[in-house]
């Protein structure tokens, strides 16, 4: 009777290591597959998340260079003039300024126009002025109202002037932009899980008798289930590299064609996006991977067939 156990014990034992062997080998032909799938649809979640931040990089660019013009009156001393200035440049809403003289003005001026008006007219008639650029986050009407009024009430300011229609027409065009992508985004997201899913879950499928076989000699589920976690993890790691690349690839040749966007790229959103790829695809492929085996070592055997 011992004897007869211990053969059984061995079978069973046998059948095991016949099984584990033959899934980790299936685990890993199935692994291209699943890896290409879910680098391509990565590719593209990463992408429209680099529109999107570069979109809002590019919004911000415009508005921190519209800002104010600050003309001074005529008779303004200039320890005033350095005082103003100084005190434009210190507020917390301003990102730059820079004093302009009248002299510097008028040279300006002769260059655009290529008239030595000056020397036509015996006079200067253009003011000096101080060019504050605006933070972005301050780059709304209501900001600029009393920014505005806040520097004109200032003795040796004579004007200030800023672009009120321009800025209002970036701020809605702004909210309508982010609104399209996001709605884009999230059902990009919703068809990239399911597209995914439903890749692991067909590379599963195939293996669902080996699971059960597994099942049935004593395997736990938890046994069963982690090296499909832990595949699932090292497909969406390699996936999102993949994916990275590409992204790299198509910022690189993006920048040739249209150099402009060079000003407004950011490393270290750059760097967020690539790693924020890489756990995007870990998450999704190893709980694909999780739900998946789930559901068919909950299956009865019969159902396995169907």
């Amino acid at each position: 009777m011992v004897i007869k156990v211990k053969q059984l014990k061995s079978k069973c034992t046998l059948a095991f290591d016949m099984a584990r062997n033959t899934l980790q080998s299936k685990i890993k032909t199935s692994s291209v597959t699943v890896v290409m799938s879910l680098s391509l649809v990565l590719f593209l979640l990463a992408l429209v998340g680099w529109v999107f931040i570069n979109a809002r990089l590019i919004v911000n660019h415009v508005k921190e260079n519209g800002g104010f013009q600050v003309y001074l009156k005529e008779d303004a001393p200039q320890p005033e003039i350095d005082k103003l200035k100084k005190t434009i440049d210190a507020a917390t809403y301003i990102k730059s300024a820079t004093y302009k003289s009248k002299e510097e003005a008028a040279e300006e001026m002769k260059q655009k126009t290529g008239d030595d008006f000056v020397t036509f007219l015996g006079f200067n008639p253009l003011p000096s002025s101080i060019n504050a650029n605006i933070k972005a986050e301050y780059a709304n009407p209501d900001s600029l109202a009393w920014i505005e009024k806040e520097i004109a009430s200032e003795k040796i300011v004579r004007e200030v002037v800023y672009q009120k229609v321009l800025v209002e027409n970036i701020n809605k065009n702004t909210q309508k932009i982010s609104a399209i992508i996001l709605f884009f985004s999230a059902l990009l997201i919703i068809i990239a899980v399911a597209l995914i899913n439903n890749t692991i879950r067909l590379s599963i499928y195939s293996k669902r008798f080996l699971l059960k076989t597994m099942y049935l000699v004593g395997a736990t589920q938890s046994f069963i289930r982690k090296p499909f976690i832990i595949n699932g993890v090292i497909n969406g790691v390699i996936a999102g590299i993949i994916a990275d690349i590409l992204v790299v690839v198509f910022i690189i040749a993006s920048n040739k064609f249209i150099p402009e966007l060079l000003v407004v790229q950011n490393p270290n959103y750059l760097l967020i996006l690539f790693l924020v790829t890489i756990l995007l695809g870990i998450l999704i492929s190893g709980l694909s991977a999780a739900l998946s085996v789930r559901k068919y070592l909950r299956l009865k055997a019969e159902d396995l067939y169907f």
